[in-house]
């Protein structure tokens, strides 16, 4: 299961509001690259494949391809505002390591 708070899926609303993308859902996954190994990418899209694991946390659907559950089970995802800017931040509870900006993780 991945998990979004409140304040994460009020944000993607606002972001799918702006951008008139209707109830897309958000597609979640990691990608090969980064300081620590693996990257988070999240996207808006409105089509899966039967490989998909399809979720829904606060409202939003969240759409995740097998190779990515692997390492995103257990996530959850906030979003932060603070002096460093702001942006999405991933608490993973599968990653060995992570970077010092939160964007990557090493399993």
């Amino acid at each position: 299961m991945i998990n979004l708070t409140e304040k994460a899926a009020e944000k993607v609303r606002e972001i799918r509001d702006a951008e008139g993308l209707g109830e897309q859902g958000l597609r979640v996954r990691v990608i090969g690259g980064g300081c620590s190994g693996f990257s988070y990418d999240l996207f808006f899209e409105d089509e899966t494949t039967d490989l998909d694991q399809t979720f829904e946390s606060a409202g939003i659907k969240l759409y995740v391809d097998m190779m990515s559950f692997q390492y995103l089970e257990g996530v959850e995802i906030d979003y932060v505002e603070g002096l460093h800017g702001a942006g999405f931040k991933f608490v993973n509870p599968n990653a060995k390591s992570t970077c010092g900006c939160g964007s990557s993780f090493s399993a």
